[in-house]
C-alpha cells in the first residue's frame, strides 16, 4: 500500500468520530528527529478562507517542543488495529522511549515532515497561528477547573491543511 494525495473535498470525514473516537497521532519534526503524541482534542473546519486543523498541545508534553520548532505537522488517523500504538504514545513520553520502536509504526517523510506508514489518512498542515490557553479567557471557569486544576495549560495551534494523503 502506499500513500496517496487526495481532494480534501473527496474524503468523507466526520471529525467528530475521527478526532474524539478513533483519535490520531500529533507529529511534528523530520522523520530523524521528531515527537509524535496521541491525541483526541482538536477541530477540523474552515478558517481564513481555507481548511484547517486546530490541535492543542500542553506544555509538558515533549511535543510541545517540536510543535514550537517547526513549521509543519502532521495528523495522523489509524484503523483500529493500531489502538494499542496510540494508547502507547499517548501514555509514554518521546523523552523516555522509542516511540515507533517501541510499537512498530514506521516514521516516513511526508511533505516534509513525519508521518507513519501505517496511517489511513494524514493531513499535513502548516502551522498559522499559535496562542496560549489562559485560565482568564475562560467563560465557564468550570470548564477551566476540570480539565487543568493544577496542571499546565494547552498552546492551541491552527494549521492550515495543505494536503490529505489516504492508504490505497
Amino acid at each position: 500500500m502506499a500513500f496517496v494525495k487526495k481532494e480534501l473535498k473527496d474524503l468523507a470525514v466526520n471529525p467528530f468520530t475521527t478526532i474524539g473516537d478513533e483519535w490520531f497521532l500529533l507529529t511534528a519534526g523530520t522523520p530523524e528527529n521528531y515527537n509524535t503524541m496521541t491525541a483526541s482534542w482538536g477541530a477540523m473546519g474552515v478558517i481564513w478562507g481555507g481548511p484547517a486543523m486546530t490541535a492543542v498541545v500542553r506544555t509538558s508534553r515533549h511535543t510541545f517542543g517540536y510543535m514550537e520548532e517547526n513549521d509543519t505537522f502532521t495528523v495522523c488517523v489509524f484503523p483500529e488495529e493500531y489502538r494499542k500504538a496510540l494508547q502507547f504514545c499517548g501514555s509514554h513520553s518521546g523523552r523516555d522511549f522509542d516511540k515507533a520502536k517501541e510499537t512498530g509504526l514506521t516514521p516516513v517523510e511526508l511533505e516534509g515532515t513525519t508521518a507513519f506508514a501505517e496511517a489511513k489518512l494524514v493531513f499535513v498542515c502548516e502551522k498559522m497561528y499559535a496562542q496560549m490557553m489562559g485560565e482568564e479567557h475562560f467563560t465557564q471557569p468550570e470548564v477551566c477547573e476540570k480539565w487543568y486544576g493544577k496542571d499546565p495549560m494547552h498552546k492551541m495551534y491552527i494549521g492550515r491543511i495543505k494536503a490529505a494523503y489516504v492508504q490505497e
